[in-house]
């Protein structure tokens, strides 16, 4: 349970870290610069920490990739009214179904050897 909490977490760091890129204003503002480093130092960190608890690689990073595009591209929507269409929809809902498929292949995976 615990590594699927720090992988929550994780992912949310990330998300904090990306959405700082906006507000950096290409680098040139130094709190969300910083903002920005320490949240991805520590979506890395947690990543590391979630993958050395057990949980294989490629469901970890599918998780963190997968839900920190949907998360940014929803938060960056209410916060900086950025477009979001139904084609963009579609698109977070097929990687979503992506991560499920790595998820399931992985454990299938694991069942055979």
């Amino acid at each position: 349970m615990l590594k699927w909490i720090l992988l929550t977490v994780a992912v949310g760091a990330e998300v904090f870290a990306t959405l700082c890129l906006k507000y950096s204003d290409g680098f040139t503002k130094p709190w969300p610069v910083m903002g920005l480093g320490a949240g991805f130092l520590t979506a890395l960190y947690l990543e590391s920490v979630v993958i050395r608890m057990g949980l294989p690689v490629a469901i970890t990073y599918a998780i963190w990739a997968g839900a920190g595009i949907a998360l940014v591209a929803l938060s960056s929507r209410v916060l900086f009214a950025d477009p979001l269409n139904l084609a963009m929809l579609a698109g977070m809902a097929l990687i979503a179904a992506g991560v499920c498929v790595v998820s399931v292949a992985s454990h299938a995976q694991a069942s055979t050897v």
